[in-house]
Parts: C-alpha cells; sequence; structure tokens
C-alpha cells in the first residue's frame, strides 16, 4: 500500500513534529526531521501494509533523524558566533576590529570577501565555487570593501 505524500503531510505532519520534538528538544531540528522523514518515504519504492504501518513507520523514522540530529558531531560542537569570536586571537586591535566589520556585513558580501582575501581565491574560482558570474563577485567585492570603508569612516567620526 502507499499513499500520496501531500495526504500523509496533512494528516500526521503534527503527530511527527511532537515526537521529534521530545526526541531532540529543537523545534528547528524537529521540522527538519520531519520533513526528511517524509522526503525518505515519498523517494522510497516501499510497499506498506496499511496506512496504520506508514504512520507508524513516518513516526519512527522522524524520531530516529531527530535523535541523529541531537547526536551529531556539529550539534553537539556548535558554538555561537560570539563565543567563536572571543577565542580567536589577533595581534592587533585593528585585525579585531576588521573580523568584527567584516562578520557584520551580508553573507554575499562577508563570503565573497573572505573567500578573496583570506583564502587567496582569485575572482574566477570564487565564481566557480560560488556559482556567481564573474561580474557578480567583482561587483560584490566592490561593494563589500565599500561598506568596510564606510563602517570604518563611520566609526572614526564618532
Amino acid at each position: 500500500m502507499r499513499m500520496q505524500t501531500e495526504v500523509l503531510v496533512k494528516r500526521y505532519q503534527q503527530n511527527m513534529f511532537a515526537a521529534a520534538l521530545s526526541a531532540c528538544k529543537d523545534p528547528q531540528d524537529a521540522e527538519d526531521a520531519v520533513q526528511e522523514a517524509l522526503l525518505a518515504y515519498h523517494t522510497s519504492g516501499k510497499e506498506f501494509e496499511s496506512e496504520e504501518h506508514i504512520r507508524a513507520w513516518l513516526l519512527r523514522v522522524a524520531i530516529n533523524k531527530a535523535k541523529n540530529m541531537r547526536m551529531s558531531f556539529w550539534k553537539k560542537h556548535k558554538v555561537s558566533l560570539e563565543d567563536y569570536m572571543e577565542s580567536i586571537s589577533f595581534e592587533t586591535e585593528q585585525e579585531s576590529g576588521l573580523f568584527e566589520a567584516v562578520m557584520d556585513l551580508p553573507e554575499k558580501y562577508r563570503v565573497v570577501l573572505h573567500l578573496f582575501y583570506y583564502e587567496d581565491y582569485s575572482i574566477r574560482e570564487i565564481s566557480k565555487i560560488l556559482r556567481r558570474t564573474e561580474n557578480t563577485v567583482k561587483s560584490q567585492l566592490s561593494r563589500g570593501r565599500a561598506m568596510l570603508k564606510e563602517s570604518f569612516r563611520g566609526g572614526m567620526e564618532q
């Protein structure tokens, strides 16, 4: 027996979320576990005996996915940005200020600047890594630099 995934979402999503939440104690991880369980059902060709068998399987998979997330290396070693920034040592106060200014930029500029200046990638390499055109990367580098310059100029005037 197979049922349409959309029907299962409507019927069991809340139950799966509650079960996953009890396993991992994190609402975002529980939502991810539910989605992964539904995706596993949708992509599997597994035949089930009944709707109750499907329900039990979905709950079990959601709980297992949630437990795996809770026990993952990344979850155990997750550190807040503030804690991470405190753990980094800089040779000068200026380097520390630059790092904080870069971290305050929007992600698209921050990532491009990081790859260009800290990882020494060329514009062509960055465009391949991020799957953006070279002109987009150049533009983001230029705008990111301008934003950094403005943040330092604003800090000096105060």
